[in-house]
Parts: C-alpha cells; structure tokens; sequence
C-alpha cells in the first residue's frame, strides 16, 4: 500500500521509558474504511501505540501522517479536528451529564460553536438534534435523556463510540471496546462494530479473539514494542511464529 492511498501512515515510530524501549520502530499504515485488528500479550504495547497516535505520548522518533499530513507534532485535540479519534480502554464519560448531552459536547466540539453552545439554546438544540443521528443507530434511544451514570456499563461503551463518530472521524482507534461487559451486553457491541460506517478506517486493540477475527479484514501482532507480522485472520492463525508467541495453538 502506497502513502498516497493510506489514510493513516506510520514510519519509524519509537518510544522509551529509560532505558525500555516500549515502542521500536513500528510502521503501521491503514487505508481508508479499513478494518484491523491489533493484538499482542500484555505488555506488548498495543495501548502505548493508540497513545502516541492520539499525541497522549510524544514519540521519541518517528512519523505519523494522518490524510498526508505529519500530525506526530500536533496536540491530542488538534489530531482529532484532523480526524484521529479514540475510545479508551476504561471510558472517559461525563457521569453527571445525559447521553444526549454527552455526544451533543462533541458535536459542537467539531463544529466550532465552543462556548457559544452554553450562550444559545438554539445552537445547543442544534448539537442535540445531531446528537441524535448518533445515538440512535447504536440502539439507545431509550436511554437519551439519562444520566450516564445510570446506564449499564455495555451501554456506556456504546456511547463512547457513538461519541467518537460525532467528531467524524477519518481514523478511529478502539481500545478493548467490549472490556469489562457481560456476555449479553458484549454481543451488542459486537453487532454495533460491524455497522461502523464503511469509509471510516478502524483499528482495534482487544483481548476477545472471537470478536477479533470476525471484525479485521487484517490483523496486526505485537511483540514488545515491536509489530511481529500483519497479515489477513486466515494467514495469522496459521502463521506459527504467531501461535508460539501468542495464540498458543490454532483456534477452534
């Protein structure tokens, strides 16, 4: 895959803690609407990669261009209104405030209105009323007008995606989107995943093999600080260096 035809382009990117190296030169490239899947055992640093995308963590080396533009100088909130947005392993959600109002903040977030939402009603029931087109299709028109601390957790992450799709994203990393929920609740998310919009290209860290490899069209492996081997699921679950060091025998 060429520069030009890549959304998201990593070359080289590296990152230490002292004298732990977590992050050792990863080239990493998604094109648009793709669908990946990164794995690894922990401590692999699978979370620490989503970071330094984010600008959580500034690479000590290294590039990445977002649309063709280098965005590894840019501060986290520049990178989203370029079109990098995340979910968190634990959610980061305003507790005290409703779904709705939740993902309305975002939505004025990437319009621009700022604080002039908190001077005009009109333009707050503007974010509100397209807040909506995002709540919605994630099946929680039930439950707009709660509080978010009131919601079940599978709900919660949810929103969260619901959420990120409100800053409309070009890119958007998932870290572990179904940790944490039941089994029932856990299957919502995965219905949800395989709805994401199609030009959006989407790169998720999980655990959950299952919902890994039904999700990835390709499936990136990392192995202390570095990428083992990308490849397709049916290429990764034959691949034996991937079986020895992760996967620990073929799946079912």
């Amino acid at each position: 895959m060429s520069d030009s035809q890549s959304v998201l382009s990593v070359r080289g990117l590296e990152k230490s803690f002292g004298a732990l190296r977590v992050s050792q030169g990863i080239d990493l490239e998604l094109a648009r609407g793709a669908r990946v899947g990164l794995i690894g055992p922990n401590g692999a640093g699978k979370t620490t990669l989503i970071n330094l995308l984010t600008g959580s963590l500034k690479p000590d080396g290294g590039t990445i261009a977002l649309g063709g533009r280098e965005i590894q100088r840019l501060r986290a909130e520049q990178r989203v209104r370029h079109g990098l947005a995340r979910t968190h392993q634990i959610n980061a959600l305003l507790l005290e405030f409703s779904a709705l109002d939740n993902v309305a903040m975002a939505v004025a977030e990437h319009r621009g209105f700022g604080w002039r939402m908190l001077r005009s009603k009109r333009v707050w029931r503007q974010c509100q009323e397209e807040a909506e087109q995002y709540l919605l299709p994630m099946n929680l028109g039930a439950v707009l007008d709660r509080t978010v601390s009131h919601m079940a957790y599978g709900q919660q992450r949810l929103l969260e995606i619901a959420i990120a799709l409100a800053l409309q994203p070009s890119v958007l990393l998932l870290d572990e989107p179904a940790a944490g929920v039941a089994a029932g609740e856990a299957r919502a998310i995965h219905e949800q995943l395989h709805r994401l919009p199609a030009h959006v290209a989407v790169l998720m860290v999980e655990h959950d093999m299952d919902l890994v490899f039904s999700f990835a069209q390709e499936i990136v492996v990392m192995i202390l600080g570095s990428i083992l081997v990308r490849g397709t699921p049916a290429q990764i679950e034959r691949g034996p260096r991937v079986r020895d060091a992760y996967l620990g025998k073929a799946r079912a």
